[in-house]
């Protein structure tokens, strides 16, 4: 090759305008070839590209680039999940509209994605935000509700008076607006929701088809879902009423001391009629948080009703308490508590001096152990339980729920954490959810033919609340139904929608629907799917509902949407820290602001200590931010790929070094210069042992790939190269440095493409085929052998694979090494393990 040095900036935009003009990524849905799916989990288009992203996609960008030279036809296609609260607050922060903030988002990111030279089928490019993506999903929302799987009932919100919106558990901070601040309200307000919960038993069942998730993710959904066996049964209470409570721990039912109740239940509305104090209690809990996460961390508060219930067993009278952990849309909003073996009991009951009985031990004679600082919700025998005692756990369930069913008093029941999905979001950048509200038909669903139902574009959002409750022209319709004039329903979806089908759009795009099922049949179930572990609960369950909702509907045919899922660690960076000794805030600062010495770290400006720093995840808070598109500008694309997939194993965190990415660039000049040494016509001896080291390479970073193990890969690409370097021209030499190109192909594209056009090679590499493997180049044909002396290693040989046993004693005799150690002694016996050493014995 003429160039002496690889020149990134030109060969970069060389070659990623070759491949758009070959339309070498564009995927072919009739194709005979086999398909694979490749899929990375779209990205919010909030601006920029993080270098996270850009991991993320540079794993199945590499595996995508792969399966096309092992003969695949290969989906991996780009898209945008564009609703969303952001950007509405920069509507309101910076008077822009919702809608050209994301789009110009969106061409900045793609433009990004591109300069990396990602192997992405554009032609298939959705954004969410868009009619031509949400009018389909409206579609699918009036079949799901034809179905019966969608319904609208009354539910309990935060709703924040300032900004007048329904907010996300996760939006409420210490029970104010996380952008607001305003103190939250509990609201009774109708919200739209789909019957995820007819779907528990098979999501559950469905996991352990799920052999190639990460075992994590497969627990913590089954853990949301939420499948619990237990017990339904009734209290007396002191007012002559019946209280019924679930548990799950049946087992423990002499360990009982007391009795709570939501806030919302019947006996704590009851209380709060005769008692103010028991009303401003539960204004209180309305105040807290409502998930199960939450309450767990919550401080265990709770008030006295003053009643009391009879214990089913021995008659003993359990006060009934008001409590802030019971959540009332979880079994009946009542259980009975038992201290010693359940946490959340336990503090409560410490709280306010309650017994803690034991009824579980190790053994019978611990029936009077004390506790230490918590619960013990292990297994073990039951004491202190009379007709219990001396049975395990699992006998002792079923004896109790044998009782309670024969004596009537309750029967044994299947309970689900899991809740239904509501999807109702006051917020107008979103997908109009499509009904209609008439005063004479109620609401009824909008007509297909009415379809897409567009969001306005003259909205305000300087006003609080939903833009589109205000907007009379926008509301106005005629009733399908009736003709009567009528109003939008002006909610929008959650955009956990959005995300839910996404994939089956990219497998097919017709006009008319939102996909053709025979074009999705031959794409799905995704291949490899990949993205952050925060989306293994909602955004994978909700895909993994939406899809056996639309099989029960006969509209696809598989059950689950991805095959294989891999959750990919994170892009670290060091940070650095001070804190003001006045206010005691802390201030961040980037690594490139502060002077370090072995000892201690000084900011550059002023001379003051800082933290030495720490390595955490990136954020701009932290100011600890990589730019991808100056690491780009500076070192290329290859030497930023390459260094994603380098050391760290992919599902680890990788932390971000500055002496890591020159490296990586200094490794792509390395290659430069090697396969400009590429000799189509060398002479010489054959090198047979870099043929095999070559062959080996090519079968084990197939093996890599496929198995995710990009930073195995790259070793062994190393491995390679080194041997390639010290080998002496020869046609093997040439062979492997061809070999070489075609290896770091979907890991160095521009590179490599760069490489393969000036070896003269045909076409691109990128439509190139994987190297073909000799397998009897994979056998090695010589192995080494210990040599020791009264089992102490002397020396190590190489020797023939299958070696005599004649054949090692004399190679073992005939070293030096050993024969100073034997010096002259007389060898009483020589054991030989074939292809592994030779033990010679004085």
């Amino acid at each position: 090759m003429a160039e002496s040095t690889f020149d990134p900036s030109q060969a970069d935009g060389r070659w990623q305008r070759a491949w758009d003009e070959a339309q070498t990524f564009r995927a072919d849905s009739a194709s005979n070839k086999p398909k694979s799916y490749v899929l990375e989990m779209f990205p919010y288009p909030s601006g920029r590209i993080h270098i996270g992203h850009v991991r993320n996609y540079t794993m199945g960008d590499v595996l995508a680039r792969y399966k096309r030279m092992r003969g695949h036809e290969v989906l991996h296609p780009m898209g945008w999940d564009a609703f969303g609260m952001p950007a509405e607050n920069a509507a309101m922060e910076k008077g822009v509209h919702p809608g050209q903030w994301t789009r110009a988002n969106i061409e900045h990111m793609k433009a990004q994605l591109k300069r990396l030279g990602f192997a992405l089928d554009w032609s298939r490019e959705l954004a969410t935000c868009e009619p031509e993506y949400y009018g389909h999903e409206q579609a699918l929302f009036l079949d799901l509700y034809e179905a019966g799987l969608v319904y609208r009932k009354e539910s309990e919100v935060n709703w924040d008076p300032v900004d007048q919106t329904v907010l996300a558990n996760e939006q409420v901070i210490d029970g104010k607006g996380w952008r607001s601040g305003a103190e939250i309200e509990k609201r009774k307000l109708s919200q739209w929701f789909l019957k995820i919960t007819d779907f528990a038993e098979e999501l559950l069942e469905g996991l352990g088809e799920l052999e190639r998730w990460p075992d994590k993710v497969r627990l913590m959904q089954e853990n949301w879902i939420g499948k619990s066996q237990g017990l339904e049964f009734a209290f007396e209470l002191s007012t002559g009423e019946r209280l019924a409570v679930y548990t799950t721990r049946p087992d423990t039912i002499f360990g009982a001391s007391f009795v709570a109740v939501a806030a919302d239940h019947p006996v704590a509305q009851a209380a709060a009629q005769d008692d103010p104090s028991a009303g401003e209690f539960i204004a209180l809990c309305k105040r807290g948080g409502t998930t199960a996460a939450e309450l767990d961390t919550a401080e265990k508060l709770g008030f006295d009703t003053g009643v009391t219930a009879r214990h089913p067993f021995t008659g003993e009278a359990l006060p009934v308490y008001i409590a802030n952990f019971v959540l009332m849309d979880y079994g009946t909003g009542a259980i009975m508590a038992v201290p010693g073996h359940d946490q959340r009991d336990f503090e409560f009951a410490t709280k306010y001096g309650l017994p803690i009985p034991r009824v579980v031990a190790n053994s019978i004679g611990e029936a009077s152990e004390p506790f230490g600082v918590g619960a013990e919700s292990g297994e073990g025998v039951l004491v202190n339980s009379r007709f219990l005692d001396g049975m395990g756990v699992d006998e002792a369930k079923a004896e109790v729920i044998r009782r309670a069913q024969d004596e009537g008093r309750g029967e044994g029941k299947t309970v689900w954490r899991l809740r239904d999905w509501g999807v109702s979001r006051q917020r107008y950048w979103g997908t109009p959810i499509p009904f209609i509200h008439c005063e004479a038909c109620g609401v009824v669903p909008a007509s297909k033919g009415s379809l897409p139902i567009t969001l306005p574009e003259d909205v305000d959002f300087q006003t609080p609340g939903n833009p589109l409750q205000r907007h009379e022209a926008w509301k106005r319709v005629d009733c399908p139904q009736c003709g009567a004039p009528a109003a939008r329903e002006t909610d929008t979806l959650d955009t956990f929608v959005d995300s839910s089908w996404y994939f089956l759009r990219f497998a097919s795009q017709p006009a008319d629907r939102p996909f053709d099922p025979a074009e999705v049949a031959r794409w799905l179930p995704v291949e490899q799917y990949i993205g952050g572990v925060e989306h293994a609960i909602l955004h994978l369950l909700y895909a993994r509902f939406w899809t056996r909702a639309l099989r029960r509907m006969g509209r696809l045919e598989v059950a689950e949407p991805f095959a294989s899922l891999f959750t990919q660690g994170m892009v670290t960076h060091e940070t650095y820290a001070r804190r003001d000794p006045q206010d005691g805030r802390q201030s961040f600062f980037s690594p490139e602001d502060v002077e370090r010495s072995s000892d201690r770290a000084v900011l550059k400006s002023d001379g003051f200590p800082v933290e030495i720093g720490r390595v955490v995840k990136m954020s701009k808070s932290k100011k600890n931010v990589v730019d991808p598109d100056t690491i780009v500008e500076r070192h290329g694309a290859d030497a930023v790929r390459w260094f994603m997939l380098s050391d760290s194993p992919p599902e680890r965190d990788l932390p971000w070094s500055d002496a890591g990415i020159e490296g990586c660039a200094r490794f792509v000049h390395r290659l430069w210069r090697l396969f400009g040494q590429f000799d189509d016509g060398a002479q010489g001896p054959e090198d047979k042992a870099l043929d095999r080291k070559t062959h080996q390479t090519v079968a084990a970073v197939a093996s890599d790939i496929e198995a995710l193990g990009f930073n195995k890969a790259v070793a062994r690409i190393y491995e390679l190269t080194g041997a390639v370097e010290k080998s002496a021209s020869s046609p093997s030499r040439s062979r492997a440095i061809l070999t070489l190109v075609q290896l770091v192909a979907p890991m160095m594209p521009h590179l490599a493409e760069e490489a393969w056009h000036r070896l003269g090679q045909d076409g691109l590499v990128a439509d190139a085929a994987w190297p073909e493997v000799d397998p009897a180049l994979l056998v090695e044909d010589e192995v080494t052998i210990a040599i020791q002396h009264m089992g102490k290693l002397r020396d190590t040989l190489s020797a023939p694979k299958g070696s005599s046993k004649d054949d090692l004693e004399a190679l073992a005799l005939a070293s030096e090494k050993v024969q100073r150690s034997i010096d002259g002694a007389t060898i009483r016996k020589v054991i030989v393990v074939p292809d592994r050493l030779v033990n010679i014995v004085t």
